[in-house]
């Protein structure tokens, strides 16, 4: 017979009234626990009895558990919220992580109102122990259904920052750093994203060794020591994706020479061949741009010369002749090429940080004849860019505040920009012998101090030129930026902003590829 609401205080009352006696009314408990297979008001009460009166009963400690777990999967959400609201009150000693893990698995509620409360009684039991709360999340994270496994990412991702240090000790951030090496092996894009933002969050991972662990980890996700498939849309996404979440690790003291190896010896050679994740992309300008950023913190490369050489020969693709001329000398009335702006400005900002290092490379290590083609395609480029730079500053002259915050004058503040910068990179290595001593800040990055650029890397802020027939769209996402679309003619490219994200669909690491993770079991496994 179902225990009703005045059984329910009145064995409440008993155990209030008992104080040191407790234990002496076990009877009195279990008529308590056996209020969840009441109707709703007995429910409710039990909801509220049983994790007050728990600690004093430890041999009805499973029981207990057991049925504030079926409160917390009853049909009445008011019930399920109290149930989950009171779960906290079982954390403790060995229960804990067990709360965790079924608090985790809460988390694949529909119910606004219900995942909240398992938000905050995961963050009270955080509070009473950290490493055990993790134990729970991550049992989940590495065992559970694909919705909680989501659920409970996105929740560490989120919430672990907001944790004051006496929660997220050295012994924690170690624990955090071990469990999420083992999540690493089986992830998708997605995920693999949000756990590199967790590990960049960890102070004790902000020296310089621990920077060079996270480039380690993204190393072995990224698949460095294999050829690049240029057609298969995964291994493009695997490497983008990876690149720039190493991308802010690197500094003058954390070295991106791996990545820039890979990208001259296996990208460069394949550019035209890249396969694009997503449709609106413009591929060859994304690769060229993570290059740049890379080439700045490139240490000593092992084959310096011939990955110079390649970055060289892409230069020269993108960097046209003039129009032939006839034999009068006059202009043949071949079509002016095309001049790709960005797209140089990419490639000739990585070839002068890489030339850096290997000064004499356009003096002793090519034939006079290449060297001569390279000085005539520069000049070209650079009458190009003087005609477009006047236009540009003519347009912009004396407008100010508001008058450029309009969308054509933002294209053209982003294109003088451009121009500049190739107009300087062209007269360093116009100088005999050629010099590589300008610093620029790269047109798409924020001018920033310069300790400070290249470490902080916000998301969507790529710029993606296309050809002449194509005009680029955004992709839908909750922060976009403005996407400009840039002004057409004889020597203009494509000048705008672009934001990509990896929308899920490919998996890294070591088992199943990147592709779909496998279904888990589904149902109740506390």
């Amino acid at each position: 017979m179902a225990v009703t609401v005045q059984e329910l205080y009145r064995n409440y009352g008993i155990l209030a009234d008992a104080k040191d006696d407790l234990s002496q009314h076990k009877d009195a408990y279990q008529a308590i626990l056996d209020g969840v297979k009441g109707g709703p008001k007995e429910k409710r009460l039990a909801a509220q009895f049983i994790p007050k009166f728990f600690s004093h009963f430890p041999e009805l400690a499973d029981a207990a558990i057991n049925a504030q777990l079926d409160l917390c999967e009853d049909e009445d959400v008011s019930i399920r919220r109290q149930a989950i609201k009171e779960l906290p009150c079982f954390a403790a000693g060995e229960n804990l992580p067990r709360v965790a893990d079924i608090l985790t698995q809460l988390l694949q509620t529909d119910d606004s109102a219900e995942f909240n409360q398992v938000n905050t009684a995961l963050i009270s039991i955080f509070k009473i122990d950290a490493k055990g709360t993790l134990g729970g999340l991550f049992t989940q994270i590495l065992q559970g259904e694909d919705i909680v496994r989501e659920r409970a990412i996105k929740f560490l991702s989120a919430k672990l920052k907001t944790l004051p240090e006496e929660v997220m000790t050295k012994e924690v951030e170690d624990f955090i750093f071990t469990e999420i090496k083992k999540v690493l092996e089986d992830v998708t894009g997605e995920e693999f994203v949000l756990l590199m933002r967790i590990l960049s969050g960890l102070k004790s991972l902000q020296t310089v060794s621990g920077r060079q662990q996270l480039v380690e980890l993204v190393v072995e996700q990224a698949f460095l020591e294999q050829a690049l498939n240029p057609a298969d849309a995964d291994s493009v996404d695997r490497l983008l994706q990876c690149t720039r979440q190493a991308l802010p690790l690197f500094s003058k003291n954390v070295h991106s020479t791996r990545f820039v190896t890979y990208f001259c010896e296996h990208v460069l050679p394949n550019l035209s061949m890249l396969t694009s994740p997503v449709a609106e992309l413009d591929i060859q300008l994304e690769v060229l741009k993570l290059l740049a950023e890379m080439s700045r913190f490139c240490g000593d490369m092992e084959k310096l010369e011939t990955n110079l050489t390649i970055l060289f020969e892409k230069l020269l693709e993108f960097m046209p002749l003039p129009p032939g001329e006839g034999e009068n000398g006059e202009n043949s009335g071949s079509e002016e090429p095309r001049l790709q702006f960005s797209y140089v400005e990419c490639l000739l900002f990585s070839f002068h940080q890489l030339g850096k290092k290997l000064p004499d490379f356009l003096i002793d290590k090519i034939n006079a004849e290449r060297l001569k083609d390279f000085k005539i395609r520069l000049q070209y480029f650079a009458r190009g860019l003087q005609v477009y730079i006047r236009q540009l500053r003519v347009a912009l002259q004396g407008k100010t505040g508001d008058a450029l915050k309009t969308e054509e004058n933002k294209i053209k503040v982003v294109a003088l920009k451009i121009t500049n910068n190739i107009n300087v990179l062209i007269k360093d290595l116009f100088h005999n012998p050629p010099s590589y001593k300008s610093s620029i800040t790269l047109s798409w990055k924020p001018v920033q101090k310069t300790e400070v650029v290249g470490l902080k890397r916000p998301l969507g802020e790529e710029m993606a030129p296309s050809s002449a027939t194509k005009k680029v769209s955004p992709l839908p996402r909750r922060d976009a930026r403005q996407i400009y679309n840039p002004p057409s003619g004889k020597y203009s490219a494509t000048i705008g902003n672009f934001s990509y994200e990896q929308r899920g669909g490919f998996r890294g690491g070591r088992g199943r590829g990147w592709g779909g993770r496998g279904n888990r079991s589904r149902g109740r496994i506390y």
